[in-house]
């Protein structure tokens, strides 16, 4: 289906004709870098090319009112001095004779890029457009913005194409103010902002950007807002917001389109951001999304101000919307104490209008509103030296790593007799592996040959995998709990350098190291809460893995963090007979897994579990999971357990975290 560009040249023939400190940093050159760095690595021959169009009166009154449209419309034809005063009357935004007309293909471009999502013309895409959108309101342009790109297109995909649920995930490191105010009130809008606050002393300095603004009447739970209150926040602080907060109410809603309002200006290096987060966590967070909708994903762009990490967001995100496998995000940590405060509040705010969510914990026990008024005091008496000014300016970092497709997407080993997908390739011969090797296979599957085959073939299959020949595969094994046990031997000794082990289903593991070499996660409706060690977490389900609220629960809230902070070479998941997980759960597992080891995940099954081959092959090829649909209320066991399971696990993994200390080790319970 492919992935849609939509890019015009006209979008860049407008600029700030006077002298204005606070619009200088929007300039024509943000849009033209971004689509030259995809033009230069080769994406934008890969995408779909959708062209522009300008958006009708009709369609921009979805939004916005007659009145400031009618205002708008007359810029194209003022003098100077004209623009300037019809500039003051809005805040930190300019206006010039051609913007009218670029708003316009702005907007115009956001609603063909969710035409040729919906209709299935493509799967997903990409608008670069100028001006951005999220800042203007009913009637008012603002922030840059002077028609709200993204609104309007959640307005036109409801009433054009009738989804029924529109996700809208705004990583701009400024509040989208405008998108709030347009559907605070209406539940079949999902708004989650994250964004640089400061206790309300950063731009747009609302009172409604704190987390405690959930959304009014029926809108109520609906607009998620997560204040970043210092600078500096990492790629761990943004998983951490995306694990724990956007990913489970966003399962729970169930969306049938996702925008997103793409603003890169919280990337490292960003004048106005001042964030540490790297350009390749952009690639994690459009890939953490493409599972959601089935896949319908529409990124537009909004803010971004430093042209060499703008840039490079831009192509990380086209390139993980192509379905190329993702960068690893080495030496993820804890996400910082200002971040952990935010969650928790955002967590226990929204924790009454989201089941998912309820075992959240409390809000921090220290008055919030008094630690505002304190920090912000503090701030205020803090004067910034020339040398903090350099510095912030001069942040230095890696240029992100090549990001290589292997020759082969997806692969099988596969017995004789079963039939092999349309897409994967087969593996049909197999490699000297040596005396060892051959002894330790016929000892699992001692006198049967077809058994004996199929093993060889998947060690082809691993080998392959490690030189990225193949992506990711699948195999089907006479027995799967052997298959795990001597393929992990042989990966723990040198083969890979770690090995994230997946199991889900019940079985007996005995091969948990304490070397770290191996982190074995098991899903399962037994009771294993006992631990053997740091590498081995059983997670329990009270009415085991067909529990498709319960098993999302565990794999978001838990099993996502710990993959990022253990960041496996490979990703070895297993399906033991009987695990009674459905086909719809088990594509998600499989997609979000995809994420880590650049992609390279291999699928365990047995043969008598041929029936589910198609749908794991589907996502292994890079076709999006189909929806969960509604999730029903979690049980209060499962949410316990697994709570009490995080309380256990998080002095070893930070990325569970998602409380401050109450200084006593412990977390304020829900």
């Amino acid at each position: 289906m492919g992935t849609a560009l939509i890019y015009d040249e006209e979008m860049t023939k407008y600029k700030l004709l006077w002298v204005d400190p606070a619009c200088k940093i929007e300039v024509p050159e943000r849009l033209s870098v971004s689509y030259e760095a995809l033009v230069r690595t080769g994406l934008s021959d890969r995408c779909v090319a959708v062209p522009p169009r300008e958006a009708s009166d009709a369609e921009i009154l979805l939004v916005h009112s007659e009145e400031y449209l009618e205002g708008v419309k007359k810029t194209p034809h003022m003098t100077l001095e004209d623009l300037k005063e019809f500039t003051l009357q809005y805040g930190d935004v300019y206006f010039h004779p051609n913007i009218y007309h670029c708003a316009k293909l702005a907007a115009g471009s956001a609603l063909q890029l969710v035409d040729s999502v919906m209709t299935g013309t493509v799967r997903n895409g990409m608008a670069l457009v100028r001006p951005p959108g999220h800042h203007s309101m009913r009637s008012a342009a603002s922030g840059f913005c002077v028609f709200n790109n993204v609104a309007i297109a959640a307005r036109y995909a409801k009433q054009k194409h009738g989804a029924k649920r529109v996700l809208i995930v705004d990583w701009d490191i400024h509040h989208g103010q405008g998108v709030q105010y347009c559907f605070e009130d209406d539940p079949s809008v999902l708004y989650f902002s994250w964004h640089r606050y400061e206790h309300q002393k950063f731009w747009p300095n609302l009172r409604e950007s704190d987390y405690d603004s959930v959304g009014k009447g029926s809108g109520a739970g609906f607009n998620i807002n997560v204040p970043w209150n210092k600078v500096g926040m990492e790629n761990s602080d943004y998983l951490s917001a995306f694990c724990h907060v956007l990913l489970p109410v966003a399962y729970e809603f169930c969306p049938d389109l996702v925008l997103v309002c793409a603003g890169f200006d919280s990337a490292i290096g960003d004048p106005e951001g001042e964030m540490c987060a790297t350009p390749d966590i952009f690639a994690h967070l459009t890939h953490l999304l493409m599972n959601l909708a089935g896949g319908k994903l529409c990124a537009v762009l909004e803010g971004g101000y430093n042209l060499t990490s703008l840039a490079q967001s831009v192509c990380q995100t086209v390139q993980t919307l192509l379905g190329d496998p993702l960068p690893r995000l080495a030496n993820l940590g804890s996400p910082c104490e200002s971040a952990l405060e935010s969650l928790q509040c955002v967590r226990s705010v929204l924790r009454r209008y989201w089941p998912i969510l309820k075992h959240a914990a409390d809000p921090p026990t220290t008055d919030v509103g008094s630690r505002r008024i304190k920090l912000a005091k503090a701030e205020g008496e803090k004067a910034e030296t020339a040398e903090e000014e350099r510095s912030r300016e001069e942040k230095v970092w890696p240029e992100p790593a090549e990001r290589l497709r292997p020759p082969v997407c997806s692969a099988s080993a596969l017995p004789d007799d079963a039939a092999c997908p349309d897409g994967l390739k087969r593996l049909t011969s197999s490699k000297d592996l040596g005396p060892l090797l051959g002894r330790r296979i016929k000892t699992e599957v001692a006198g049967d040959a077809d058994g004996v085959a199929t093993f060889l073939r998947l060690y082809t299959l691993i080998e392959k995998m490690r030189t990225n020949e193949i992506g990711n595969g699948v195999a089907l094994v006479p027995d799967v709990a052997a298959a795990v046990k001597c393929v992990v031997q042989d990966l723990g000794s040198d083969l890979v350098n770690r090995v994230l082990v997946v199991c889900v289903g019940k079985e007996e593991l005995n091969y948990a190291t304490a070397d770290g070499k191996m982190l074995v996660v098991q899903i399962s409706g037994e009771d294993k809460e006992e631990q053997k060690g740091k590498y081995y977490i059983p997670m329990c389900l009270k009415k085991g893995c067909g529990d498709t609220v319960g098993f999302i629960q565990a794999v978001l809230g838990l099993l996502l963090p710990l993959g990022y902070e253990y960041d496996p070479g490979l990703v070895l998941l297993s399906r033991m007979p009987g695990s009674g997980v459905g086909d719809c759960m088990w594509q998600q597992l499989i997609g979000l897994l995809k994420g880590f080891a650049k992609g390279h995940t291999l699928v365990l099954m047995q043969t008598n579990d041929e029936a589910c081959m198609g749908p794991t092959a589907s996502v292994l090829l890079g076709h999006p999971a189909p929806p969960l649909q509604e999730l029903l209320t979690p049980l209060p066991d499962d949410g316990d357990a697994l709570e009490r399971m995080r309380e256990r696990l998080q002095a070893d993994w930070k990325m569970l975290q998602t409380a401050v200390s109450s200084g006593n080790g412990e977390t304020a319970k829900s």
